[in-house]
């Protein structure tokens, strides 16, 4: 169930993390300076990569499900991504577009959430049997 979750999950950030790119290449260029579009762009990069790594948490998730244990660890390795990403690039989305400073202090939780989520892929793979493919 949490598999089909985060692929979708996953899918959706890594399609709307290529729109906004696309978006900050072309609509945003003139319209921010260039500082904030970098700011912007930061955002795109790391919500790109953290949806590969939402998806590598659900196949990992899909591919130990005879080892609860390990399961586990991927599923909340998933939520921390999921988190971060939402916390992290939303608000330096939300900094670049509106100027307002005040979303800057969110975007350490969401770093935080992000090393927690690779940290649980570390705890997991101590927890793995030997997987086939």
């Amino acid at each position: 169930m949490l598999s089909r979750y985060f692929l979708s999950v996953g899918a959706f950030f890594g399609a709307t993390g290529v729109i906004l790119g696309a978006f900050a290449a072309h609509g945003l260029k003139g319209a921010l300076s260039p500082y904030l579009l970098d700011v912007f762009k930061t955002g795109v990069f790391y919500q790109l990569i953290h949806s590969i790594a939402l998806i590598l948490a659900c196949v990992l998730s899909f591919m130990t499900s005879g080892n609860p244990e390990a399961q586990k660890y991927f599923n909340r390795s998933g939520f921390c991504f999921t988190i971060g990403i939402l916390c992290f690039s939303g608000s330096l989305y939300l900094l670049a577009m509106t100027g307002v400073k005040w979303f800057g202090p969110v975007t350490p939780v969401g770093g935080l959430f992000f090393i927690i989520g690779w940290i649980m892929i570390l705890i997991a793979a101590f927890k793995m049997k030997e997987v086939s493919l």
